[in-house]
């Protein structure tokens, strides 16, 4: 039936299976929603969803919402949807799959004109469980009511993880009370880079941070939508916020918060008190984020520092370690085990690879397919972020009639084609794939607005990846239903891209 889906229902990311029937429930101006098991928290949501376009909840067509333990067999978020001439039903084996059940129903439902909606029964469930988002918000700080507009339109994508990167060196954005520096003197820098070659800067101070009740708001709006937010606190490298807070933490005196993109060579040292310094602050953060995962970064960490660090080649000598890059295996370790304790999993970028894998680590890949093929060929789980398709601070059209980005080119074509299972992977390699997930790195992205437009709607592409079976994707279908999404964006006062003409990049 999916042929019959792509021309009649314009539904993103597309369903396992759906039969299209003949015949249209109308809704009209009020519905009634009941609900069985655990679902308070979705019936809210479809009111507030119906609501938003103008039905009220009393009297009126029924919506039923319940838990089928006999669906077990799609999955925890998979859900059946039902439209007939006696109402409609929703169900799922747990609150998650009713909830994306809800997902689908409010794009059945017209924008505007008669409240009518198709006679259908659709099963669906998800390809990957890590349907990821990730927002840097240490270098261009983002508002906390703009963290939750974006968490809903996530949600209506059933992307289903919100990576927060949280701290680099040019900013410290997250509370942390043993360590009140690090916001305090870390959250704020004097400067800003506009343009990298040649440097370019604003000349006007930026900063903010979140409070642990702001994380605490975001992870409770994140959790109704059944959303877990995966924080990234980096090291040892995009650390100078930190040092520039604390400089014991790190191998010069005098740092401030750096002002400036691009990799940058001051990292924290290897000493006891700063292993000790993370592992207070992972404490906090664990305290604060119920997610399974903590995202330690690990990426683009120079070792010149430590190259020179009589401590850190003695530490090297000590435990016969041969290189820097082992000493950063060794570092990163620490912070594993540590996590481990605390019943949590840590998960870094592709350079957590150098010098050994920490044991239970999962790797999140960003440099290509070697470090994938690696990881999995040694059990380690994996989230795919390649900046091939997933880098959404790459330019989406002509670079000429684009804002002004990092470079590169990635149009929502290219990233509708990504598949995250590589054709190297063997079956038993493809189940330690986790899913896919595309970044948004802010050093030129200065505004919610901006955000919005270089995030939409190339990740209702990739939400197609991570949700849709590989089998049934497909570009011209996608295209074709791509539009009547936008127009939800459009109600909800989302700054997308237009669809059209994307040219070269030029970049």
């Amino acid at each position: 039936m999916l042929a019959v889906l792509a021309t009649t229902l314009s539904i993103v990311p597309l369903p396992t299976k759906v039969d299209v029937l003949s015949g249209e429930l109308s809704l009209g101006a009020a519905v009634t929603i009941s609900n069985t098991g655990a679902l308070a928290n979705e019936r809210k949501h479809l009111g507030m969803v119906l609501d938003n376009i103008g039905i009220k909840t009393g009297k009126g067509t029924r919506i039923s919402l319940k838990i089928d333990q006999s669906l077990a067999r799609l999955g925890d978020e998979g859900y059946t949807l039902n439209v007939n001439a006696g109402g409609i039903s929703i169900a799922g084996p747990s609150p998650k799959g009713v909830f994306y059940g809800i997902q689908t129903l409010r794009q059945l439902i017209p924008i505007g004109g008669t409240k009518n909606v198709p006679f259908v029964n659709i099963e669906d469930s998800p390809r990957f469980k890590w349907r990821g988002s990730h927002m840097d918000v240490a270098r261009h700080f983002m508002p906390k009511e703009f963290i939750f507009k974006y968490l809903d339109v996530m949600a209506m994508l059933k992307l289903n993880t919100f990576h927060w990167h949280l701290t680099d060196d040019q900013g410290w954005r997250i509370e942390i009370k043993k360590y009140p520096k690090l916001t305090s003197v870390g959250g704020f820098r004097k400067d800003t880079m506009l343009v990298y070659s040649p440097p370019k800067f604003t000349g006007e101070p930026h900063g903010g941070f979140y409070t642990q009740e702001d994380v605490k708001e975001v992870i409770r709006y994140a959790a109704e939508r059944h959303i877990t937010v995966v924080p990234e606190i980096e090291m040892p490298g995009h650390a100078q916020a930190a040092i520039a807070a604390y400089p014991e933490l790190g191998h010069v005196e005098g740092l401030e918060v750096g002002t400036t993109w691009g990799v940058i060579k001051n990292v924290f040292n290897v000493r006891d008190t700063t292993i000790q310094f993370l592992k207070d602050v992972l404490d906090e953060v664990i305290t604060l984020f119920p997610s399974e995962f903590i995202h330690i970064g690990g990426d683009e960490c120079p070792k010149d520092q430590w190259k020179t660090d009589p401590f850190a080649q003695a530490k090297m000598k000590k435990l016969g370690l041969k290189d820097e890059h082992e000493l950063q295996s060794w570092f990163i370790r620490q912070m594993d085990q540590h996590l481990d304790s605390r019943g949590r999993r840590l998960i870094g970028w592709s350079e957590i690879l150098e010098g050994g894998l920490a044991p239970g680590a999962a790797l999140m890949v960003w440099l290509g397919d070697d470090g994938a093929l690696q990881a999995v060929s040694s059990g380690h789980d994996v989230v795919m972020a390649q900046t091939s398709h997933m880098y959404f601070d790459y330019y989406q059209a002509d670079k000429a009639k684009e804002p002004h980005a990092i470079g590169g080119f990635l149009p929502i074509e290219k990233v509708y084609q990504y598949e995250p299972i590589l054709p190297k992977m063997t079956a038993e390699q493809g189940k330690h794939v986790m899913g896919v997930q595309y970044q948004l790195w802010s050093e030129y992205i200065r505004t919610p607005e901006h955000m919005e437009y270089m995030a939409f709607p190339r990740a209702c592409a990739l939400a197609e990846v991570a949700w849709s079976s590989k089998e049934a994707r497909n570009w011209d279908s996608f295209r074709s239903r791509l539009p009547a999404f936008l127009e939800h964006l459009k109600a909800k006062g989302v700054n997308f891209r237009p669809l059209g003409n994307q040219g070269t990049s030029k970049a």
